[in-house]
């Protein structure tokens, strides 16, 4: 019996689904019709999004895992023990994408120049982030209404004048809203079994998209640069300051003694000789220290050029020829699709329902 029920069910289910579709089928014209609006509103759609152009820089950073090597053997020469087991680096690759998206990095690329092919635009990448990005045609009806509203408010209001200097501790709501825009559009990606960051940016200008995605890969390498050498290069100054200071008292002492022996050639008394030697004792001190200094300064400016990581540039940033967005292809087909699919849902359940609506009214 239980057989009988369910060969009932698919039948029923085989005549609901044949009537649906003659239901639709009966309506294609109308569809077609709906479909050829469609295909206006998706061209309009796809012509009035602004152009944007996708520039990637890609990067591959030397390995850091050597922490002494031939510095150290240099150093045992010299008879310097040179301890290099300082740990682990602290910025790792998957730190990159954070680094970049932070405020003061951000912030930092608000007076980069930039300027277009045409040289229409030449301004600061924050002007023209503020003032020369293109929208939508409907932007402008939306936004319209709280634009008037802010301009209602401004007069019940002080004027304040802005301040040129950006404060990253305090940015205002202009600044914050660029910040937010300029991160949106800068994407970083590494590859954790290779290493290789990918540094992409999206811009309305291709020339402009080139120019700072070269920027911030500049950028980004200084940044890692100055902090895997900021204790060597603390370490290289003082000991140039020790050196500078070890070598004028050896020169003192060195003064010192040859003054004494000139003046005193001819004197054969004890105390003079005790004098002098005492001076020369002081000069050859002081010239051993001098000497140990120096030796010093020179390993620590080899270790500052040795911990100085390089990036290899795999994919350098050119100006893109094509328009990675909007992808007027993909919305007209999606547009199509969706009012074809609107249109079936209404000849299904839609219009059924609105008669059924009707009748209880």
């Amino acid at each position: 019996m239980s057989d009988e029920q369910q060969n009932k069910r698919t039948q029923e289910e085989e005549i609901d689904l044949l009537e649906l579709a003659f239901k639709v089928w009966a309506e294609r014209r109308w569809i077609l019709k709906c479909c050829g609006y469609a295909v206006i509103v998706g061209l309009v759609i796809a012509f009035s999004i602004p152009k944007e152009y996708t520039t990637s820089v890609m990067i591959a950073p030397e390995a850091s895992d050597n922490k002494g090597g031939s510095l150290s053997s240099l150093a045992s020469l010299a008879g310097i023990s040179l301890n290099t087991s300082s740990g682990s680096d602290a910025i790792y690759p998957d730190l990159y994408p954070d680094i970049v998206s932070s405020t003061p990095f951000l912030t930092g690329l608000f007076d980069v120049p930039v300027r277009n092919i045409d040289g229409e635009i030449n301004t600061t990448l924050y002007d023209y982030m503020n003032e020369c990005q293109r929208v939508p045609w409907w932007s402008y009806i939306i936004s319209a209404p709280f634009k008037a509203l802010g301009w209602t408010i401004s007069l019940f209001k002080d004027e304040k004048k802005g301040d040129e200097d950006i404060n990253s501790f305090q940015l205002t709501k202009e600044q914050a809203n660029i910040m937010k825009a300029l991160n949106k559009r800068i994407g970083v990606s590494v590859d954790k079994t290779t290493g290789v960051t990918d540094i992409s940016v999206i811009m309305q200008d291709a020339s402009i998209a080139a120019c700072l995605a070269d920027t911030v890969m500049q950028r980004l390498q200084t940044y890692i640069i100055q902090y895997r050498t900021n204790k060597a290069r603390q370490d290289f100054l003082f000991q140039q300051q020790l050196f500078e200071r070890k070598k004028k008292e050896y020169e003192i002492a060195q003064k010192n003694y040859a003054q004494f022996t000139d003046a005193n050639k001819n004197i054969i008394l004890q105390s003079y000789r005790t004098e002098q030697v005492r001076l020369e004792n002081e000069m050859n001190l002081a010239y051993q220290v001098y000497t140990s200094v120096a030796q010093q300064l020179q390993m620590a400016e080899a270790r500052v050029q040795e911990i100085t990581p390089v990036y290899t540039i795999i994919e350098p940033a050119t100006i893109s020829v094509k328009a990675s967005k909007p992808g007027k292809l993909m919305i007209l087909i999606g547009t199509i699709f969706l009012t074809g699919f609107g249109c079936m849902c209404w000849i299904v359940f839609g219009f059924e329902f609105v008669q059924k609506l009707k009748m209880r009214v």
